[in-house]
């Protein structure tokens, strides 16, 4: 969808129906974890339900790249990856990642450790990324890294040696994903190998990689000085050190990708939002991705949740109104978008805390958030790991999405019931949701075609 998309008022419209049902796409961090996990593998693995978008094309095609043999089958969201035992097949290979944050990191890791020189490159937008906590890392394994332009930025070349040490701290306060690429990548250690984590933001991913990890046959073993944990909740203090055990191997698997929850909880936003019932398919409290949890906070709102067999059943407020809430989001950060476009709405205050890390991301988040709302007259205070709403009622305003999917389709929720809002760039979402617009008008029976 290029251009602009001026999204259509619907509060209090007769016309809704009475009950929401989505299906949304395969998981974006589960897909690309999946995928360099089958690469890691020995053997052919099919990755069933997979997420196509612009960050798993990138990865899959750098996959190729490298020399594997890599099937695609976007009709039945499914790909093949036949795994090198940890080998890559070409010992010198020009890899472009696109904006996909996974790629970027967890090949970066991978390929510092093994043997080889490999050049890597990037869109505008992940050169301005963090990654130098990750470059420090695999330097102090043995990497040599070359930067072409910015230090500690894409491009840059790798000339790797192999593991070098058996020991590596990383600082995961920018991004989890630093500790999650090093902690996939540690099973190729010949000796038993530790990660110490200097910082505690995005434990909910490290612990999905953990997950997966084991669902490919490795056991990565977290350490805490407080107490020992075998899985991360927002009560507990997260790990600090990282064990995997040596003469460990990856096995390839037919293994099957839960739904997007990150993209899930947009649809779950509308109960409270539109006050009317919504269901996501195949949607469970037991999933692997830490966005669960914000439907823990729309509970907070006064909705109710049920976990069906068929996806939870999320019910709105009973008088079909909400307050706003303080919620510390460390756990599932890509939602304080999506609870900052319901702010507006709440009958008190919401704050927002634990999300400093988001300054990093695709755009500045947190200023994006503030600047926004503002332009529609909207007041909000940031601080720099917080932000604080008010309730009041939006402007029509033009959205800038700064090239970040979760603010084109974050802001959206806030145009369904405040009219006037348009979003601008909404083509942005094919980085994880290239037909979000389209699945909401569906739900929603926006237009005859799509009821």
């Amino acid at each position: 969808m290029e251009g602009t998309y001026r999204v259509p008022c619907l509060y209090n419209m007769a016309a809704l129906p009475g009950f929401l049902k989505a299906q949304v796409p395969g998981s974006k961090s589960i897909t690309n974890r999946a995928l360099l996990l089958a690469m890691l593998a020995d053997g052919a693995s099919t990755l069933r339900g997979a997420l196509f978008s612009d960050d798993s094309r990138h990865f899959a095609e750098c996959a190729k790249s490298l020399g594997f043999e890599v099937e695609t089958d976007e009709a039945n969201a499914m790909i093949k990856v036949t795994g090198r035992g940890g080998d890559v097949p070409k010992k010198e290979a020009s890899l472009y990642v696109g904006s996909a944050g996974t790629a970027a990191r967890f090949l970066t890791a991978w390929l510092g450790i093994t043997h080889g020189t490999y050049h890597l490159d990037a869109s505008a937008q992940m050169r301005r990324r963090p990654m130098a906590p990750l470059l420090r890392g695999i330097e102090t394994l043995g990497c040599e890294i070359s930067c072409t332009e910015t230090p500690d930025c894409f491009p840059f070349t790798l000339h790797s040696r192999g593991f070098q040490k058996n020991f590596v701290s990383v600082d995961i306060e920018r991004s989890s994903q630093f500790l999650s690429a090093l902690l996939i990548s540690s099973a190729l250690s010949s000796s038993d190998f530790t990660v110490e984590a200097v910082g505690s933001h995005g434990m909910a991913y490290v612990d999905m990689t953990r997950k997966m990890m084991a669902q490919f046959g490795v056991r990565c073993d977290a350490v805490s000085q407080d107490a020992p944990q075998s899985s991360y909740s927002a009560d507990a203090a997260p790990a600090k050190r990282f064990v995997t055990p040596a003469g460990q191997k990856y096995r390839a698997l037919d293994y099957q990708i839960e739904p997007d929850v990150s993209g899930a909880s947009y649809f779950y936003a509308l109960c409270p939002l539109l006050n009317l019932p919504v269901q996501v398919s195949h949607v469970h409290f037991d999933s692997l991705q830490g966005d669960v949890q914000f439907l823990r906070f729309l509970e907070q709102l006064g909705c109710h949740a049920e976990d069906r067999p068929e996806g939870i059943l999320l019910t709105p407020p009973k008088d079909g109104s909400y307050p706003g809430i303080v919620a510390d989001m460390s756990a599932c950060s890509d939602q304080a978008i999506t609870l900052a476009a319901l702010a507006p709405f709440a009958t008190s205050p919401t704050t927002i805390t634990g999300i400093g890390h988001v300054r990093f991301q695709e755009s500045d988040r947190l200023s994006a958030i503030e600047t926004e709302l503002k332009k529609m007259g909207i007041r909000c205070e940031t601080t720099e790991a917080s932000i604080t709403i008010w309730p009041g009622s939006p402007q029509p305003s033009l959205v800038k999405t700064y090239e970040d999917h979760r603010m084109a389709m974050g802001f959206t929720l806030i145009g369904l019931r405040s009219p006037g809002i348009v979003i601008d760039d909404p083509a942005c979402c094919k980085k994880t949701f290239e037909n979000y617009f389209e699945v909401l008008e569906k739900v929603l029976c926006i237009s005859p075609s799509s009821c």
